[in-house]
């Protein structure tokens, strides 16, 4: 469990860190979403890590809604995987990195799939194999799902954020057309669309999102409420997708440089995963040429090389806090006998 002391420490690095990267970057940003964001919404930065023993920590504008966008494709990965199994969707969708753009139109021609569920291609062939009858089954099923992750009932689609991108998605629909006609995906095109699109317009905060990702750190079940959302066997597979692929074109410099499994999304959101310690959520949205969030990117490669969070780094290196290793709910391992630093 966290102690006092070190929950104290945690909070007085992170209010340092944030202080920091309050005002970092602005000469780098390149775009914002929505682009005609007003100039008070540009600024908002919220910076929110949990515990795999709950314990939580916040800094700035962890309140601040903003639609999950990609950073949705690592749950419903998730979800995939649960009503297909591990096989099928490897069938379907691969796990390389692609190299090219989030939204080009290219694939993995030798196995005949998109290249990886992360890029727009194989994210879409995920919802496509999400369960339901229609839209409003599956798009129920995926709210639970994130509902379980998050341990907020109160998650739900944003209607106007969804009608927003069903008025400019011509490039999914291409791409679910282009990929119906060479077999790799099936069903109507615009319900594969809307299902995909419902997902990435549910609207979470920094908070919620650090929850998610500690769902992940801590084996699948929640920190806050003991709920299981992803069974323990599709945890490995989910974070090893965000460690290779999850930040776009740049998916390996950054597991290189960074070494932390993450997500990032258009909003300006980032969730990171320390699996069997922690989940962190950034939002800031000002992006860079890649689409990732500027202030997010910055502070989390400050927190892989000042915080020694690279998952290759030497445990010895690690200093934010001292955070002890609680067994993940449900797990039958033995608990570390010595606090470790995370």
């Amino acid at each position: 469990m966290v102690d006092k002391e070190e929950e104290a420490l945690v909070r007085r690095q992170l209010d340092e860190l944030h202080a920091k990267y309050r005002t970092f970057g602005e000469d780098q940003v390149v775009g914002y979403y929505p682009p005609d964001a007003p100039d008070d919404e540009r600024h908002h930065f919220g910076l929110a890590g949990t515990n795999v023993d709950g314990t939580q920590w916040q800094a700035g504008d962890c309140s601040v809604r903003f639609p999950l966008h990609s950073v949705s494709k690592v749950f419903t990965y998730g979800l995939a995987l649960e009503d297909n199994g591990t096989a099928e969707v490897l069938r379907r969708v691969g796990v390389e990195p692609s190299g090219d753009p989030f939204n080009s139109i290219t694939f993995d021609e030798a196995n005949h799939r998109p290249h990886n569920p992360m890029i727009n291609a194989g994210a879409l062939v995920a919802a496509n194999l999400v369960a339901g009858r229609d839209v409003d089954e599956k798009v129920d099923r995926i709210l639970a799902c994130y509902r379980a992750y998050s341990g907020n009932p109160e998650l739900a689609v944003d209607q106007r954020i969804l009608r927003q991108q069903l008025r400019s998605n011509d490039r999914n629909l291409g791409l679910c057309y282009i990929m119906r006609s060479l077999g790799m995906i099936d069903g109507d095109i615009d319900e594969v669309v809307e299902t995909y699109l419902s997902a990435c317009s549910i609207t979470v905060n920094a908070a919620d999102l650090s929850v998610m990702g500690a769902t992940l750190a801590n084996g699948g079940v929640n920190p806050l409420t003991g709920e299981r959302a992803v069974a323990r066997e599709h945890v490995r597979d989910i974070v090893s997708v965000m460690m290779t692929c999850g930040m776009y074109d740049a998916a390996g410099q950054w597991a290189s440089e960074v070494g932390i499994p993450a997500k990032s999304g258009v909003s300006g959101d980032i969730v990171f995963v320390l699996p069997r310690y922690f989940g962190f959520g950034v939002y800031s949205p000002g992006l860079d040429v890649h689409g990732n969030s500027v202030r997010g990117v910055a502070l989390c490669r400050e927190m892989s090389a000042v915080f020694g969070l690279h998952v290759f780094a030497d445990p010895q290196d690690a200093i934010l806090g001292r955070l002890a290793q609680p067994t993940p709910a449900g797990d039958a391992a033995e608990p570390s006998s010595t606090p470790t630093r995370a």
